[in-house]
């Protein structure tokens, strides 16, 4: 896809956002089943489904009971083998939120089958045996993992994991099962602080490290538009797999960081560092040590190159839509200023310190 073409989709799916919430609010209430609900982006699932009128209810160990809405019911159980309150249920849709190994999911596909109309399974684009090309599209191949009975998920098991639960999922509900492909999902209650990590550090200011080069492509998802692609695919019954992501080089890294130096008003100044500088400090590449130390960003060449640039035309020609980068900058920033002190320390990104080491040898450099 060229730049032109992902203008086109960006532009169209945000100009038609009015006309899907008008579809929205014509649709017949289901009753959907969540397994998860109270962790990131559970919550946004459960808002927009109620939004639109339908029932839900929403299956966990009942830790974070205060965020379960009024008017949703909770059961308690445990995906890991106490499914006996899911027993004796019948739901048009159930979002599975929490499947992450292959004994998880079967638990639920079989417990819960004939008792389902539709099963919306959350995978991943990890879930692809690899990431080199761009446009990769739904059919592409999928991940591989040694041991499909491992519950060891790390980088090494995630995505072939997610490849066999879909499969799974697929097998037994065919023409009823939906999966959904996301990248990476931002906005606010993202405790991974990916995405959170960019607005926040341009806000505090000064000489900043910047990777790679302003035209550089990133893709993400605001967990809102997610939340609402879900409802759409439950009130539609949407089938198939799709990706949902933004349409490729629709935000550029410069151009996220400029749009949170706008708005954020700071004094910050971008530093770009090229792919060899970074190489040699060992922030990207095999023998990388500072793990998550530039979230988001790929390199525009290798392995992952095409990370950045997965398809979601599918998804967008079925009805997926786009809040502004602006608005997801701007709600990120104020979710993270009512965040409890503890957890204002950023788990993603490089720390004050390291990114004063780096910046001090670029300039010598």
């Amino acid at each position: 896809m060229n730049r032109r073409e992902a203008t086109r989709l960006a532009g169209a799916a945000l100009l038609s956002a009015v006309a899907g919430n008008a579809a929205h609010a014509a649709a017949k209430p289901v009753r959907v089943l969540i397994l998860g609900g109270t962790g990131f982006i559970g919550p946004h699932f459960v808002a927009a489904l109620i939004a639109g009128g339908h029932t839900v209810t929403v299956f966990n160990r009942g830790r974070e009971a205060a965020r379960v809405p009024a008017g949703v019911t909770q059961l308690i159980g445990d995906r890991n083998g106490q499914v006996d309150a899911l027993k004796g249920h019948e739901w048009d849709a159930v979002v599975d939120n929490s499947g992450y190994t292959v004994r998880q999911v079967r638990l639920t596909t079989d417990l819960l089958h004939g008792h389902v109309g539709q099963y919306v399974f959350i995978s991943s684009i990890s879930a692809y045996a690899d990431l080199a090309k761009p446009n990769i599209a739904e059919n592409y191949k999928l991940a591989h993992v040694a041991d499909p009975t491992t519950e060891t998920i790390n980088g090494d098991t995630y995505g072939g994991l997610k490849a066999l639960c879909e499969q799974l999922v697929e097998h037994k509900y065919g023409a009823n099962a939906t999966i959904i492909r996301p990248t990476y999902i931002a906005g606010p209650g993202d405790s991974t602080d990916r995405f959170t990590y960019w607005p926040v550090r341009v806000a505090r200011g000064g000489n900043m490290l910047a990777p790679g080069s302003p035209a550089d492509p990133i893709q993400f998802i605001d967990v809102r538009d997610v939340a609402d692609y879900v409802r759409l695919c439950v009130e539609q019954h949407l089938a198939g797999r799709y990706n949902v992501c933004l349409p490729p080089r629709a935000v550029t890294m410069g151009g996220l960081l400029e749009a949170s130096r706008r708005i954020t008003r700071a004094d910050t100044r971008f530093v770009w560092a090229n792919l060899a500088f970074l190489t040699a400090q060992k922030l990207i590449g095999s023998d990388a040590t500072d793990i998550g130390a530039l979230p988001i960003w790929t390199p525009p060449v290798g392995e992952d190159a095409g990370g950045a640039l997965v398809s979601s035309t599918r998804a967008v020609s079925h009805g997926l839509r786009f809040r502004s980068l602006d608005q997801t900058i701007r709600d990120t920033l104020a979710w993270q200023q009512q965040r409890p002190p503890a957890q204002q320390n950023l788990r993603a990104g490089l720390s004050p310190q390291r990114e004063a080491e780096l910046l001090k040898l670029l300039q010598a450099g």
